[in-house]
């Protein structure tokens, strides 16, 4: 989608009588979740990805044993997240299998979690021998065979290996060299189209995605090693897909809640956005008005990846509204909403959409829940335990 924040806010407003039932009940800043949007957006990627390819959802958007059971419920064969504590929650849960699309290079920390018996149902990726040899001496203390993908960069340019060059095929043959590890195939990550500016954009990356994991499946079948799975990822590409040709699975993670960079992409609108931080102004002047929440919550992400264009540290909506008022700056505890000859009582709640909703979930320390007709659930991850706990609602 072209156009600024603000022009698209006027073609697409999020309506507050739907959305978010109660946000504003909320004294203290409070991450929400928007019930029938969660629903809807778990639905639609069941829905694409059914009878094409294995869903494996990234539960490091939401870290939610919750969640992932109602995405198990709408399809989702297993589970991918980029923690190790993730992965025991989700085990603990019945959840498995998860992949662990993260290289770990520290077999001390690989053996602490393929040790337990429960723990039993996790992939991991490589991509150097470094990684390879980490996780064959893990595999060796704990008695037990792991399987392994090898991470692919097709244009991120974070993780993986080069496709066009030979890594792909001396890390294959030397994952087959021990006797505890298994290739099972070839791992991506598209999301560079975070960067791509439209959807267009992003199925043009989609294709090549698969374009360059397809050649290079040929190229290592040629040479006799065989590509049991080929799993991609990433929520634009799956929205805006090219199709799904040599494709085994797909691992998207923030399409759960979506977010205002999802918008600007022209992959959602802002009513499907399931995300949203409930504060209240406490202060105002004639250039602002401040909300009681800052980079603590709303983090300074301006979109995933650093690839974003967004103009500000999201839109801050009060019910009745078709238009936003931008949230300009951020202190730690404080949000800068511009006012532009606009006027905001002080004690006026307001829901923030924010550029990323990944970091602003992690850092919630709870999220609630929002039903219409029906009381408030609420859900966390605690991490040094992976248990889910109440979050506090003053």
């Amino acid at each position: 989608m072209a156009g600024t924040t603000a022009s698209a806010g006027l073609r697409q407003p999020l309506d507050l009588s739907r959305r978010f039932p109660g946000f504003g009940d909320f004294s203290a800043p409070q991450v929400v979740v928007d019930a029938d949007a969660l629903a809807a957006n778990i639905a639609r990627m069941g829905g694409i990805a059914a009878g094409k390819v294995a869903l494996h959802p990234h539960v490091k958007t939401h870290k939610s044993g919750q969640i992932a059971a109602m995405q198990r419920k709408a399809g989702a064969a297993g589970f991918t997240v980029a923690r190790p504590n993730e992965a025991v929650m989700l085990l603990r849960n019945g959840l498995g299998p998860v992949t662990l699309a993260y290289p770990m290079i520290d077999a001390g920390a690989i053996s602490r979690l393929v040790s337990n018996p429960g723990n039993g149902d996790v992939r991991f990726v490589a991509d150097s021998a470094q990684g390879v040899d980490a996780l064959a001496s893990a595999a060796k203390t704990a008695g037990r065979a792991l399987d392994v993908f090898i991470k692919v960069d097709v244009g991120l340019h974070r993780c993986g290996v080069d496709p066009h060059g030979d890594a792909a095929s001396l890390l294959a043959r030397k994952i087959a060299g021990h006797r505890h590890l298994r290739f099972i195939g070839l791992l991506a990550h598209a999301g560079h189209a975070y960067g791509a500016g439209d959807a267009e954009g992003i199925r043009s990356i989609a294709r090549q995605e698969l374009d360059l994991l397809s050649s290079l499946r040929d190229r290592l079948e040629g040479a006799g090693i065989g590509i049991p799975l080929v799993s991609v990822g990433s929520t634009p590409t799956l929205l805006a897909n090219a199709g799904f040709d040599g494709i085994d699975e797909v691992r998207p993670g923030n399409y759960v809640f979506l977010d205002l960079t999802a918008v600007r992409l022209g992959i959602a609108e802002r009513n499907d956005l399931a995300l949203g931080i409930a504060a209240r102004i406490v202060s105002a002047n004639g250039t602002y008005a401040i909300a009681n929440v800052g980079s603590k919550t709303l983090t300074s992400d301006l979109g995933a990846h650093g690839s974003s264009t967004a103009a500000s540290f999201g839109e801050a909506w009060i019910e009745g509204e078709a238009r936003p008022f931008s949230v300009e700056k951020l202190s730690e505890e404080h949000a800068f909403l511009r006012l532009e000859s606009r006027s905001l009582a002080i004690g006026t709640p307001v829901l923030i959409l924010p550029n990323h909703s990944c970091p602003v979930a992690n850092l919630s320390g709870g999220l609630a829940l929002l039903q219409h007709g029906a009381a408030s659930r609420l859900f966390a991850i605690d991490a040094r335990s992976n248990d889910e706990v109440p979050a506090a609602r003053e």
